[in-house]
């Protein structure tokens, strides 16, 4: 119990508890059943509380494992964690994009405009060169890879020379990215043959990913890609100089400029590292998944990533516990949905207040009666205050 209460895995535990408590009761009380019974109030509570059961028990069924398909056999059962691990994929590379940029100190919230560069090179390689199965993957992932690194270090040297905020500047290529890619599915070259409206053509057979179980099920080799790669940043972070010195700088930058280290190459190269892993997501959420490119391939992968990363202490395996955990939310919120009529919307404010108790410790602090929340458990502690 020391460990649990002094250990960084409190506040992202308690934070999700919270917000799971305060997310049940937006459910319970947003059912009219329920508010047509507050003349009896424990006829309410006890409504209101299977109420908000049986939502949660959808949104497992919906993300894990549902009974009823298991029915058809052949494994059916298990197609929901298939689709989650499916969303999961690209959103713990986008998730490492942003937890290696706060490891050294910088605010990566261009995710998602580096995202869709690598979706945009991943996309073009995929449809428009006849390659090798094996070498067409691998060209397009590479090509994706490399455009969306290049974004991102354009962020890295203009706050290296210029001393540009790399918030603002990561905010603004969001946009720049999203409207670049309009403006590209209204092209000649990615325009798909025969349609009007924005989509892209699909990749060739020989670029999209191999899939795991067989072609009933969406799950590719995509998520074990994204897992050596959330294993290889760890290595980085902790078994290299590259790393520690991202880490220096990120703890104290004028004390590691004292040291030697080039505070300039180092905030260009992290962002190059992250573009290009956010830049590795947008690729595999191309080739393993969706097999096209159209406006929405982005998703909200890019900003999802900002929340992973914080959940996840911004540390690697952190990162891919806390993706799993928000794919699972957004796979399960839709059967949720569909089961129990209670509005999607409802899982993007249970994210949001997952956000707020993680950015706040001293209110988790406060509720729990906690002694100690020490400032090195929450990334907003040290990150965002500064």
């Amino acid at each position: 119990m020391k460990k649990l209460l002094n250990g960084s895995a409190l506040l992202p535990v308690l934070s999700f508890a919270l917000a799971m408590l305060i997310g049940g009761l937006l459910i319970a009380f947003s059912d009219a059943k329920v508010l047509a019974l507050r003349s009896e109030p424990w006829e309410m509570i006890k409504a209101g509380a299977a109420t908000a059961w049986n939502a949660y028990v959808a949104l497992f069924e919906g993300a894990f494992y549902d009974p009823n398909l298991a029915r058809q056999g052949g494994g059916q059962g298990f197609y929901p964690i298939s689709e989650t691990l499916v969303v999961a994929a690209p959103l713990i590379l986008a998730g490492l994009s942003v937890a290696l940029a706060f490891r050294a100190g910088l605010f990566n919230i261009g995710a998602q405009g580096q995202f869709i560069f690598g979706a945009i090179g991943a996309s073009y390689i995929g449809f428009t060169y006849e390659l090798p199965p094996i070498l067409h993957i691998t060209v397009a992932m590479l090509f994706g890879v490399f455009i969306a690194g290049i974004y991102g270090g354009i962020v890295g040297l203009l706050k290296a020379k210029t001393g540009a905020h790399e918030v603002i500047v990561t905010i603004m290529l969001n946009y720049v990215a999203s409207y670049l890619l309009l403006w590209l599915l209204k092209t000649e070259a990615f325009l798909r043959e025969g349609r009007n409206d924005p989509i892209a053509p699909d990749i060739l057979e020989s670029a999209r990913l191999p899939k795991i179980l067989g072609s009933e099920f969406r799950i590719s080799v995509a998520i074990l890609i994204s897992l050596l790669v959330a294993w290889l940043i760890a290595f980085l972070l902790n078994k290299t100089t590259l790393g520690f010195r991202f880490r220096a700088v990120g703890a104290n930058a004028a004390a590691a400029r004292t040291a030697g280290m080039s505070v300039a190459f180092v905030t260009t190269s992290v962002m190059i590292v992250a573009g290009a892993l956010a830049g590795l997501g947008g690729a595999l959420n191309v080739l393993g998944g969706e097999y096209a490119l159209t406006v929405g391939i982005a998703g909200s992968f890019g900003f999802d990533a900002i929340t992973v990363a914080l959940l996840g202490r911004a540390k690697p395996l952190g990162v891919v516990l806390s993706a799993f955990l928000f794919a699972s939310l957004r796979v399960g919120g839709q059967m949720m949905q569909a089961k129990t009529d209670t509005p999607l919307d409802l899982v993007l404010v249970i994210q949001a207040l997952i956000i707020l108790f993680i950015a706040a410790p001293a209110l988790v602090k406060a509720i729990f009666r906690l002694k100690n929340i020490s400032a090195s458990t929450g990334m907003a502690a040290k990150g965002w205050n500064g």
